[in-house]
This record gives C-alpha cells, structure tokens and sequence, in this order.
C-alpha cells in the first residue's frame, strides 16, 4: 500500500538498500497488523472482560477496518502536501494512545471507539510505507526493499500474534493491548531518529477516483480481493469457536503460530513467482482456498485435518496480498498511488464484511457453516479472476 512517489527527496537514495530504514518500516507494519487482529486469539477473553459475547467481540476487529475503510482515502487526499515522516509519526502516536485505551477501558463502546480509531491510523501507515520504501532505496532495488518492508505483516501472523495471544490467555488480554503501546512508542523513537523526511505531493499532480475506477481490469482486481478477504475473515475472526469441535480451542496460538509461518512461506513463493505466473498464481490460490473450506466442511472435528488445511490457508493469505497488489500496480500504471488508497479501502472492508458475516453465522446458523460461506464466496471470486484475462490477470508474455 503506497503513497506519493513522486517528490523530490532530499538526498540521493543510496546504493545499497539501507536496511535499518527499512526495517523500522516493517516494524510499522508489524505494530499495525498485530492491533488489527489481536482480538482474533483473544476473543474468548475480551468477551468475558467487556461482559459481551463472542459475535460482538469479533466486531472489535470490524470497527477496526471500518476506521481505516471509511477514512483512507479521505485522510490520503486532505494530507498530500504534508510531510511524510511528520504523518507516519502522528499514525503511530495514534497507536499508542487506542491501544492504550483499550487496555484499560470497561466499556464496549469505548473500546468500539478506539478500535475504530486505530483503523484511521492503520489506514495511515498502510498508505504511506511502500511509498517511503521506494523512495530510500536506490531505483534498481525497490522491489526488494517493498518486500523487506511487507515482511512485518507476515512476522505479526507468525510471531507476534501467536506470543500476543499466549501472554493475553496467561496474564490478561488487558496486558497484550499495554504491550503494543509500549512497542508504539518505541517506534516512535526509532522511527524519528532514523527515517529521513520526505515533502507531500506537488499540487496539480492529483488522480481523480472515477479516473482510476475506469482503468481497465481494475474493478475486477479489486472485486476479486474484496471477496477472498470477506471469505478469509469470515473464518480468521472466529477461529477460536470454529476449532471448539475438534477441542483445538486451547490451542489458538498452535494454530495461528502455523498459519503465520505458512503465511510467510506463501510471501516468498510469491516473491520467487509472482512475475512470470501472476494469473496462474491467482486463480490456483482461489481454488486451493476453496478446495480447502471443503476439506474443513467435512473435517471440523478432526484436529489433524484441521491444522494441514490451516498451513495451506496461511500459504495462500500470505501471498494474496502481493499478488493483488502486483495486478493492480500494473492495471494502474502511473494512478497507482491513488489505486493503492483503494486497495486499502477496498481490503479493509473485507475484513469488515467478514467480521459481520462471519458474526451472523455464528449467532444464526453456528460455526459449522462458515466453510460453505466461504465455498461460495470463492467461486465467485475464481469466476471473475478466470473472465479477466486480458485486464487485471492477464498471463505474462513469453
């Protein structure tokens, strides 16, 4: 998720990838995404907490894309002119603060509140960190330094989710949410001392919405996003009642620990792949996904079953978002920084849908029909990645 890149930068970017730079921008992410679903392996605990149920505890994780949903691409266009290290700084000051309240807060609503506040800073960050990768890194290692910044999301998945939801089932759910405001702050620190400054937008260089929206294929890419994140959140925000039957709800943290580390292995398959079989890597994941919500259909009582089809799931959300991205950037061209404002709108109200879908399965029909939510989900999506071939998913030339 990107930025302005066409600034000039105050120094000459460096030969080498200056990997201290980058790796305080993947610590962003890594602050980011770990607030965006920490209420995912706690949620039994919040609910008892706040004194709410489960489908209303897994709304937390909605509120939080409904921040970032509602107020991306608002933000983004208000702020163009601004300063860049002045505006991720102020995102991640938000961090501390929402994750501050949540710790300490006894009401739902206000916790609904800082939840969704965290989703306009989350919005923030995503916006800005590609965007600032590109422009410390020298020309002919972007991608590499892209890949390096995006490493923070998986490292949330694999490490710091699992560990967050261990110390949260040991000590209190409040102490997790303490504990991402003390690593806030020392990003702040970091973050100012070690990332350069970079000037907002030059007037006059602005991409209007409809003029994006009529690039051909994008639609159809960001549609086919839109339901596989719908489909994966249905099954993410409430894993914990899902494994009940297979008596692997104590267990979370297994779970999520193998799903973060496939995730991870998914990313650098992508990396490896991704420019020489961009559709196949699309639709293959699509069908993987859904043969996989099959498998879990039939198998919910079966822990073994259940962690493979897990590693497999973590395989494919951890490439998704690279592929995506990589079919819009090349569906956008030279809009691509305003189309990645709609990718984060457009992903973060997939993690909504899935949180209020998943939520009225869970309350209505129960946890067993989340794989044929999903089923059904991802078959619309492979139809419409499989009928955009020649915009959006197209096949690279020999």
């Amino acid at each position: 998720m990107t930025t302005q890149t066409n600034s000039a930068s105050p120094a000459a970017p460096p030969h080498s990838l200056p990997l201290g730079k980058l790796l305080v921008l993947a610590c962003a992410g890594f602050v980011t995404l770990m607030t965006e679903v920490m209420p995912a392996g706690l949620l039994p605990q919040i609910s008892a907490g706040l004194g709410v149920t489960d489908s209303l505890s897994g709304q937390l994780v909605t509120a939080y894309a409904a921040g970032s949903l509602l107020t991306a691409i608002p933000l983004m266009t208000l702020t163009q002119a601004l300063p860049r290290r002045g505006l991720l700084l102020s995102a991640l000051v938000g961090f501390i603060i929402v994750n501050a309240v949540t710790a300490v807060s006894d009401l739902y609503w206000l916790t609904l509140v800082a939840r969704f506040f965290a989703g306009m800073f989350g919005g923030m960050v995503w916006a800005l960190l590609v965007g600032y990768a590109a422009r410390i890194a020298p020309p002919h290692l972007i991608g590499r330094a892209i890949a390096i910044t995006g490493i923070g999301g998986p490292l949330a998945f694999s490490l710091g989710l699992p560990v967050g939801t261990f110390l949260g089932t040991i000590f209190g759910w409040r102490l997790a949410f303490g504990g991402m405001s003390v690593l806030a702050l020392a990003l702040v620190l970091s973050a100012y001392v070690v990332l350069p400054d970079f000037p907002g937008q030059q007037h006059g260089k602005h991409v209007s919405i409809r003029h994006v929206l009529m690039l051909p294929g994008l639609v159809a890419i960001l549609s086919t996003m839109l339901i596989f994140v719908v489909a994966h959140n249905i099954l993410y925000t409430y894993i914990a009642p899902f494994l009940q039957p297979s008596g692997l709800t104590s267990r979370v943290d297994l779970v999520l620990l193998l799903f973060g580390v496939a995730g991870i292995i998914g990313l650098w398959l992508a990396g490896t792949f991704i420019d020489r079989h961009l559709r196949v890597m699309v639709l293959g994941s699509l069908l993987v996904f859904a043969t996989i919500a099959l498998v879990l259909a039939f198998a919910t009582t079966s822990p073994s079953v259940i962690l493979v089809a897990v590693v497999i799931w973590g395989g494919v959300v951890g490439a998704a978002p690279t592929l995506f991205q990589t079919a819009q950037a090349k569906a956008a061209g030279e809009a691509t920084d305003m189309a990645q404002a709609m990718f984060v709108t457009a992903w973060n109200c997939g993690i909504a849908g899935g949180g209020l879908v998943g939520g009225l399965l869970l309350d209505h029909i129960g946890p067993a029909s989340f794989p044929w939510a999903i089923f059904a989900l991802l078959l619309v999506a492979l139809g419409l990645a499989t009928v955009a071939k020649r915009h959006g998913f197209v096949a690279a030339k020999p």
